[in-house]
């Protein structure tokens, strides 16, 4: 049974995303090159959040329950902003990098558009963000112990994945649109993701109250997901193009 679960959970999770790297990233080294970085700046912003957080427990008062939780919505806020921070500066590397190869390219132009970069870099920074956040979750699933024994909810571990899936996307979602907003000079965009973001990361707070946190992440995940499409250019002629299989 834990197996089952464990494995079941794991492809909730990280179907989708497996998916989405095989047939759009996989088969392109650049692509990988930018994924790998792009999770290595999502780690510093999260080491770096960390070493705030512990900072602050460790000046505390310990012993104060209340301060201790308004201390970890403390630093789940300084996580997100810091996210954002190195998101943009991620960015700025990429198109250091984009004019880089631009100038060594035969025809003069770069090989992979700031379209792609921002998908890559946002797909990177949820791929590892899903990781961290589900990793010591789905170990606790393959056993010893039943979910929900002591009358806690049985669909934490399934929940926990779903949520997981969620968190991948709107990564994704979040670096199209910032990406956008950075090369149209939209501050007001980068806004909107900053506070999609905080507000996400609140909800989580609300666990295990699954129906209040879930619900409202996935209506959230899929307003970013049509702001993004438009955001990269999508409209309703593409759509067309992609049920019709037209060139």
């Amino acid at each position: 049974m834990g197996a089952a679960v464990f494995f079941g959970c794991t492809f909730v999770a990280f179907g989708p995303a497996l998916s989405l790297f095989i047939l759009t990233i996989a088969r392109d080294p650049l692509r990988v090159i930018i994924l790998v970085a792009g999770s290595f700046f999502w780690l510093v912003s999260v080491l770096l959040s960390s070493l705030i957080w512990f900072v602050s427990v460790q000046i505390s008062n310990k012993n104060d329950s209340s301060l201790q939780y308004g201390l970890l919505i403390f630093g789940a806020a300084v996580s997100v902003l810091l996210q954002e921070v190195f998101r943009y500066a991620y960015y700025r590397l990429l198109k250091k990098a984009d004019e880089g190869l631009a100038t060594i390219s035969e025809d003069g132009r770069s090989p992979i558009s700031i379209q792609q970069m921002a998908y890559v870099s946002g797909f990177s920074f949820g791929i590892i963000s899903g990781v961290f956040s589900v990793i010591n979750i789905l170990a606790d699933a393959v056993g010893p112990g039943i979910v929900g024994v002591h009358g806690d909810s049985q669909y934490y571990f399934l929940t926990s994945a779903f949520l997981t899936m969620a968190i991948v996307f709107l990564h994704t979602f979040w670096g199209i649109v910032f990406f956008a907003a950075c090369e149209k000079k939209q501050p007001l965009h980068i806004v909107g993701v900053v506070l999609s973001h905080l507000v996400t990361s609140g909800l989580t707070f609300l666990n295990p109250w699954y129906e209040a946190s879930l619900i409202p992440i996935y209506i959230i995940t899929l307003g970013m997901g049509i702001w993004a499409f438009l955001a990269a250019g999508g409209n309703y002629h593409n759509i067309r193009k992609c049920l019709t299989c037209a060139q």
